[in-house]
């Protein structure tokens, strides 16, 4: 892959090292480090308040911290909170914090630029999301809390309103973070493009749909093993080039260390149908892959009681009637898992390996016999509501049940409108991806508890089930996660005899990077996490 040096990128990158502080102090074997991506999405705010999707996530996952923080393997680790208890009578935790965090210099502190964070930071950024002037798209996540309490400077209590064993995991949610009030105060509105957090970098600029910059942080608390500090890198910057190939491009000519995600694009151009590297890139660019925790499904709308989908017959007939496997195969050239075993998708605690639906004509056939009796209904139509980017797999979908007797409309839709229609209902068929927001398997099957109907939950379907409900409820009560796995597993059984869904594939986490770049991991939950990432001296 050969690496492009133009006037182009050198003023680029000269732009960008110009906009490090002068109290930085880089040491000279880590001078003129920069890690560069692009974000076709745009960047709505830097506000971790409207965190609410991995465009905004990846950067405020550099600007902020929480009081805990997840590793690669999703297990909660400290971050501000050095360490806490539990007392499982009041259903309140206590977090002991560390005394050496601070924000951000900024001039919103007056002469001496920037200051510790107390207990009270972390009650005032909480309150906040609740606050509905702010209207934040997280304040559900304080729906188990009750109450929020500085003991001192250093200590902080969480009262739940219940139990509710998912929230500690909840808390490395970037709503989390915590947020300066004086910041805040100054900037209103403008924080979301002027943010000051304690994380290992700093804002720097941003022209929005042009480029944004973050710097490092020289006050940042974290160390390595050997005791040095981090982050390493001297800078991010991120591009927002709207298109996919373009991007490819700039990766391939080496303007972009890494590149997110496989795309229709440029999927055949770098791996091979089993999903590995072509040849040619192999001396270039490293492969990461990770199991994501993003189910893609098909969504079928039960709340129409006139609706054909009322029969859990003709449900089960279009689970069975296409090939999972063969589907990820030739569209996805092998990335991603075949969805035949629940909702639930693998890498969490209650994914069952025993249920679920593999290709079987033979049995889709059957139930389809079994629906037409018991409807009346001799040629059953359904129609799928999809955006273009999956327009592919409706296809698939589609060529395979008119195989078996069922005739399938396709309705291309953008993704706004079919986000709408989606919630209130008006869709009989919808794909839809539920990516985790939390690790923890309740927080997928949040999406068939009954009070959950949208608009006040995820529950799109409109699934109702006594049975569903009860277990559900007692899951929040187990504390042990061995013990709530296996409601879990209960859980998602019930999903799959009853078939609400149609489970597509549990989707893959996939990084292309090049060689240059050492330390950058992934994770189920596809977060972006710099702070340890390394450059070669000839990167740039």
């Amino acid at each position: 892959m050969a690496r492009v040096s133009s006037l182009y990128a050198l003023g680029f990158l000269l732009l960008i090292l110009s906009t490090l502080s002068c109290t930085t102090e880089p040491d000279a074997a880590r001078d003129h480090l920069v890690f560069r991506y692009n974000e076709h999405s745009n960047v709505s705010s830097l506000d971790p308040a409207f965190a609410r999707n991995p465009a905004n996530i990846w950067p405020t996952n550099q600007l902020f911290n929480g009081l805990v923080q997840l590793d690669d393997a999703l297990n909660v680790q400290p971050d501000i909170a050095a360490s806490w208890t539990y007392n499982d009578s009041t259903y309140t935790y206590s977090f002991k914090l560390r005394k050496d965090v601070y924000f951000h210099e900024d001039e919103a502190f007056g002469p001496q630029r920037t200051r510790s964070v107390v207990a009270a930071d972390f009650v005032y950024s909480f309150n906040r999301l609740i606050d509905p002037k702010i209207a934040s798209p997280g304040r559900w996540v304080m729906n188990p809390v009750e109450e929020v309490k500085a003991v001192n400077d250093s200590t902080l209590t969480i009262k739940l309103k219940e139990a509710f064993p998912p929230f500690l995991g909840m808390l490395g949610m970037r709503y989390f973070s915590v947020v300066p009030k004086e910041a805040i105060a100054r900037y209103q509105n403008d924080f979301r493009k002027h943010p000051v957090g304690t994380g290992p970098f700093a804002f720097k600029l941003w022209e929005e749909n042009v480029k944004l910059v973050l710097r490092k942080n020289p006050r940042y608390f974290e160390t390595d093993e050997q005791g040095e500090k981090l982050p390493y890198l001297e800078a991010v910057a991120i591009t927002f080039l709207p298109d996919k190939q373009s991007e490819f491009l700039q990766f391939v000519q080496g303007k972009l260390d890494m590149v997110n995600s496989l795309d229709n694009s440029y999927k055949d151009e770098i791996l091979t149908a089993d999903g590995k590297l072509r040849a040619k890139y192999q001396s270039e660019v490293k492969l990461l892959k990770s199991p994501f925790l993003n189910t893609e499904y098909l969504g079928l709308f039960l709340g129409d009681t006139t609706s054909i989908l009322q029969y859990k017959s003709l449900r089960q007939a279009i689970n069975y009637g296409f090939d999972r496997q063969k589907m990820i195969t030739y569209l996805r050239n092998g990335v991603g898992i075949p969805a035949e075993h629940g909702f639930i998708p693998q890498g969490l605690p209650g994914y069952n390996d025993s249920i679920g639906y593999s290709y079987n004509p033979q049995k889709a056939l059957e139930l389809l016999k079994q629906y037409k009796k018991e409807s009346g209904d001799s040629q059953p139509r359904i129609s799928i509501g999809t955006n273009s980017q999956y327009l592919d797999l409706c296809e698939y979908i589609q060529r395979e049940l008119e195989k078996i007797g069922i005739s399938v409309a396709i309705e291309v839709l953008t993704p706004a409108t079919l986000r709408q229609l989606k919630s209130s209902g008006e869709l009989d068929i919808f794909r839809a991806s539920w990516i985790a927001d939390y690790p923890d398997a309740e927080n997928y099957l949040s999406l068939f508890y009954s009070k959950n109907f949208t608009p006040n939950g995820p529950n799109y379907t409109h699934f109702k089930s006594e049975a569903f409900d009860s277990i559900y409820q007692a899951a929040l009560n187990v504390s042990d996660i061995a013990e709530r796995k296996l409601l879990y597993k209960q859980l998602d059984a019930i999903i799959m005899q009853e078939a609400p869904v149609v489970p597509l594939y549990y989707d893959m986490a996939l990084r292309f990077v090049s060689k240059d770049v050492e330390g950058l991991g992934i994770n189920p939950q596809n977060f972006l996490v710099l702070k340890r990432v390394k450059k070669s001296k000839n990167s740039n």
